[in-house]
């Protein structure tokens, strides 16, 4: 089933790519960073580069996607975002995105709870902690989650 990572130009978005290419389906990839395009391409991951902080492009990258996995540092880092200047703002943009787009299952990425905002888009939320673990077993964990009947 189609999964996007929003987020993927992130410091975990790498190993979560990695971990996700393992399974069969297909992955898309939702960034802020132009030059990011080419290397995901290459990889064989669907892309699209847009505004972080705007809900419309996130859910039309999303549309008929299944789960989606929210890197929650996209929405705290020094990346450019004009259309929420708060995390909270943010997130809420995401999760109307996410609910515009049908998605079913987002699985939450940071240390951070899930926000209530996304928790109401989605019918199913599942949170992986980053704490200090490897990037490598971070994005293993997500993968298992994504690959569960349930969450």
């Amino acid at each position: 089933m189609p999964v996007i990572i929003v987020g993927a130009d992130t410091r975990l978005g790498p190993a979560v790519i990695d971990a996700l290419t393992m399974r069969d389906g297909e992955i898309r990839a939702f960034v802020s960073a132009v030059e990011e395009l080419d290397r995901l391409r290459a990889r064989g991951v669907k892309t699209a580069v847009g505004d972080i902080s705007d809900g419309s492009h996130v859910g039309g990258a999303a549309l008929h996607a299944f789960a989606a996995v929210l890197l929650a540092e996209a929405a705290t880092d020094d990346r450019e975002r004009a259309f929420a200047a708060t995390p909270d703002a943010v997130y809420a943009q995401w999760a109307d995105g996410l609910r515009d787009a049908g998605v079913t299952r987002a699985i939450w990425v940071s240390d951070d709870p899930i926000p209530q905002t996304i928790r109401d888009a989605v019918a199913e939320t599942a949170r992986v902690r980053v704490a200090d673990r490897p990037p490598s077993e971070v994005a293993r964990e997500v993968a298992e989650k994504d690959e569960s009947p349930t969450v």
